[in-house]
C-alpha cells in the first residue's frame, strides 16, 4: 500500500509541477503541493527508495568530482549567420533555387547554454553540454534540479532532444536582489548565471538559480513517429511535456522579416541574441544537407553585436557615495549596440586578477539591454602594464581599508565623491525626490555653498542659490520649494535616501511596514531586523551600524521638520499584482506604477501565473501576448482609468 502510494503521489507531483513550471498555469495552491511533497519526502524515508522521477531529486545531490564525457546520439551542429536583411534574402533564393517554394519556421535564438538530453523507457537518462558537437559533458544531476524539464514522459522508446538552458531576467533579478541582502557576489548577466549553474561541480548551485530549458528540436526518435517538419517536432516535444515555445510559420521571407523587426528584446523575460530560420519541411532539409559546420536549411539572424573586443587603455578608480572604491576600465572607443563605448565597469581588483587585466591588453567587453558596458575578460595579453591596487583614495588621499575583496574609504565626511554621492542619492526620485539639484548643481553646492550634508541643503535660500552660475530668475525659488515639498515624505523613502549600505527600495519598504518609525527602526537590534524575510545577516549589521555612527540622524531631521511616517494607502487594487505594457498616453510608467501601489497593488516586470492584471498601452509587445495565453484580464488604458476613477 504505501510503495503504490508513493507512486502515486510522485505522479500526482509531476503533474502539478508541469502545469506550474511549464503551462504557468498552476491548478493547486503551494500549500496543498508543499502536504504532498512533505507527505512524500516522509515516505522515502521510511522505505528507503526513491523513485527515478521523485521529485525530491531536485533538489540537489551531492558534489561530484569531476564531469564526464558523454557522446551525443546525433551531431549537434552550429548555425550559419547573417546581419542584415538584405543578406536574409540571398539566404532564401538560394534555398529556393535548390527546392522550390518552402515553408520557414520563425524561433527565438536564445542566449543560454545549449544541452542535449536522452530519454530511455520514458525517464531521463542523461543531460550534456553540447561541447564540440560530438562529445559534451555529463550535467545530468545538475539539470535534474531545473524543475520545468520532465524527470519522465510518456514516450518510451530512445529519445534524444535539444534545448537552451536559460536564466530568466525576472530570475536573475530575484537571485540578485537577494545576494545584494545577503551580501554575496551577484551575478553579472543570465547567461554567466546559467552557464555558471550547469557547470558547477555543486547541483545545490543549479537548484539556487531557478533556470529554465526551452526545447526546439528532437534529435533522434524512432521512425514510427513519422516527425516531418519543424512543427511536428515542437509539437511532439509540448506532447511530451518539454517546455517549448511555439515558432511562427511563413513561406514568405517578407513576412519573416516583418515579423524580426518587431521583435521587442526588452519585453522579454528572457535573453535573445538574434531569431532562426529554419525550412520546415524535412524532406527539403534533407535534399538541402550540410556543410562541414552549418546545416544549409537554417540560419541565425543576429542582432547588434552586444559582444566586442577592444584595447584597454587604463583603469581608473572611482569612489561611492558608501565609500567603496571601484575600478573602471578606460577603452579605446569601440561601437556596441548603436552606442559608443569608452569605459566600462569591473568589480573589484580580485576582479581585475582574475580577467588577466593589464594596461595595453585586449579585451572582450559586453553591452546586454542597455546595461553599462562590462569587461568580461581578456582576448590577447599583449605586452601590457601590470594594474596596481590603490592603497589611498584617489580622490581625498586617505589610506584604504579592505572588506574582502572591496576596498573603502573611511573619509566619510572629507572626500568629496562620497559627500556629493550621498546628496544625489538623497534628492534622488526613488528617495526625497527634489528636482532641479542635478549632479553638477550638487557639485557647484559643494565647492561654493559649503554644503557637506543632506541636512545642509535645508538651510539654503534662494539668495546661497543666485551665487551659483547659471542661477537666475526662477530657478532657485523651484529649488527651494522642492526641498520644502520633500519634508512630507513617507517612511519608506525616507529609509531608503538615508543611503544604508545594502538598504535599496525594497529593503526600505519591507524596514518601514515593520518598524512604522524611524525611532524605532533606528533602536532595532539584530533579532528584530532579521525577522524580515530578505534582511540577511549581513544586511543588519549594516543598519545597526549606520545608526549606531549617526545616532543623532533622527532628531537632526526632527528639527529641520521632518518626521517621515507610514501614509495610509487606499486598498482598490490591495493584494492584486499589475504589469504594465506598451506606451500609456495619460501616465509615465512610474506616474501609473505609484497609483497602483497607492492603492495597495504591486507592479510585476513580467507576466506570470500571480499577475493578476495586464495594462497594455500602444504598441503592446510580447506581455501581451503571454498574458493572452495565460488568460489574464487585460485593460487597454480607459478601462484602467475607469479602474482608478470608480
Amino acid at each position: 500500500m504505501k510503495n503504490a502510494r508513493m507512486h502515486e503521489l510522485v505522479k500526482t507531483l509531476n503533474r502539478y509541477a508541469y502545469e506550474y513550471y511549464t503551462l504557468d498555469n498552476p491548478t493547486v495552491s503551494d500549500a496543498q503541493y508543499d502536504k504532498l511533497y512533505d507527505e512524500l519526502v516522509a515516505l522515502e524515508k521510511e522505505l528507503g527508495t526513491v523513485l527515478h522521477d521523485s521529485p525530491s531529486r531536485r533538489v540537489g545531490g551531492e558534489i561530484i568530482k569531476e564531469f564526464k564525457q558523454h557522446k551525443h546520439a546525433s551531431r549537434l551542429y552550429s548555425l550559419d549567420k547573417c546581419n542584415s536583411f538584405d543578406e536574409l534574402r540571398e539566404w532564401d533564393a538560394k534555398i529556393k533555387k535548390a527546392v522550390g517554394e518552402v515553408c520557414y519556421t520563425l524561433e527565438y535564438k536564445l542566449d543560454g547554454l545549449t544541452l542535449c538530453l536522452t530519454y530511455d523507457d520514458g525517464k531521463l537518462v542523461t543531460a550534456a553540454t553540447r561541447g564540440d558537437g560530438s562529445v559534451g559533458e555529463d550535467v545530468t544531476e545538475q539539470v535534474k534540479t531545473i524543475k520545468s524539464v520532465p524527470l519522465s514522459i510518456p514516450y518510451s522508446e530512445f529519445l534524444e532532444v535539444q534545448g537552451e538552458g536559460i536564466m530568466t531576467v525576472s530570475a536573475l533579478n530575484a537571485y540578485n536582489e537577494k545576494a545584494k541582502n545577503n551580501g554575496t557576489e551577484l551575478l553579472k548577466n543570465a547567461r554567466n548565471g546559467v552557464a555558471g549553474a550547469i557547470r558547477n561541480l555543486n547541483p545545490k548551485v543549479t537548484a539556487s538559480r531557478n533556470l529554465d530549458v526551452i526545447f526546439y528540436n528532437v534529435n533522434t526518435v524512432s521512425d514510427e513517429e513519422k516527425l516531418t517538419s519543424q512543427q511536428q517536432y515542437v509539437e511532439f516535444l509540448t506532447k511530451n511535456l518539454f517546455k517549448t515555445i511555439p515558432p511562427f510559420v511563413s513561406s514568405d521571407i517578407e513576412q519573416i522579416i516583418e515579423k524580426i523587426s518587431k521583435v521587442d528584446r526588452q519585453s522579454l523575460d528572457f535573453v535573445i541574441d538574434g531569431m532562426v530560420i529554419k525550412v520546415n519541411d524535412q524532406n527539403a532539409r534533407k535534399k538541402l544537407g550540410y556543410t562541414e559546420k552549418f546545416p544549409k536549411w537554417a540560419i541565425a539572424y543576429k542582432f547588434e553585436a552586444e559582444e566586442t573586443s577592444t584595447l584597454l587603455k587604463d583603469v581608473l578608480w572611482q569612489v561611492g557615495r558608501t565609500g567603496k572604491v571601484t575600478p573602471i576600465a578606460v577603452l579605446e572607443a569601440v561601437e556596441l549596440c548603436g552606442a559608443t563605448v569608452r569605459r566600462a565597469t569591473l568589480n573589484n581588483y580580485s576582479d581585475v586578477l582574475r580577467k588577466k587585466l593589464k594596461k595595453g591588453s585586449t579585451v572582450f567587453v559586453r553591452r546586454s539591454n542597455d546595461v553599462i558596458p562590462e569587461v568580461l575578460g581578456i582576448a590577447q595579453e599583449g605586452d601590457g602594464v601590470e594594474i596596481e591596487k590603490p592603497v589611498v583614495c584617489p580622490s581625498c588621499g586617505q589610506p584604504l581599508h579592505e572588506e574582502g575583496p572591496l576596498l573603502f574609504c573611511s573619509n566619510e565626511y572629507g572626500c568629496k565623491p562620497q559627500i556629493c554621492g550621498r546628496i544625489e542619492h538623497f534628492v534622488s526620485k526613488d528617495c526625497m525626490d527634489i528636482e532641479g539639484l542635478s549632479e553638477k548643481t550638487i557639485e557647484q553646492a559643494y565647492e561654493i555653498l559649503g554644503v557637506r550634508t543632506c541636512a545642509d541643503l535645508y538651510s539654503l535660500t534662494q539668495d546661497d542659490l543666485l551665487k551659483l552660475p547659471g542661477f537666475k530668475d526662477k530657478k532657485p525659488k523651484k529649488i527651494i520649494d522642492a526641498i520644502e515639498k520633500s519634508k512630507t515624505v513617507d517612511l519608506p523613502h525616507f529609509i531608503n535616501a538615508l543611503g544604508i549600505r545594502n538598504v535599496g527600495k525594497k529593503t526600505a519598504q519591507d524596514l518601514a511596514a515593520e518598524f512604522g518609525s524611524l525611532e524605532k527602526l533606528s533602536h532595532a537590534d539584530k533579532e528584530q531586523l532579521l525577522k524580515i524575510d530578505e534582511v540577511g545577516e549581513i544586511v543588519a549589521q549594516d543598519i545597526i551600524e549606520f545608526f549606531a555612527k549617526h545616532a543623532d540622524v533622527v532628531e537632526k531631521f526632527r528639527s529641520i521638520g521632518i518626521d517621515p511616517q507610514i501614509k495610509e494607502s487606499g486598498d482598490k487594487f490591495k493584494g492584486l499584482k499589475f504589469v504594465l505594457t506598451g506606451s500609456l498616453q495619460n501616465f509615465t510608467r512610474s506616474q501609473a506604477s505609484a497609483i497602483i501601489e497607492s492603492e495597495g497593488g504591486s507592479v510585476q516586470s513580467s507576466v506570470t501565473k500571480e499577475t493578476d492584471f495586464v495594462v497594455a498601452g500602444e504598441e503592446a509587445g510580447s506581455k501581451l501576448e503571454k498574458a493572452k495565453k495565460l488568460g489574464k484580464k487585460i485593460l487597454d488604458e480607459k478601462a484602467f482609468l475607469d479602474m482608478i476613477n470608480s
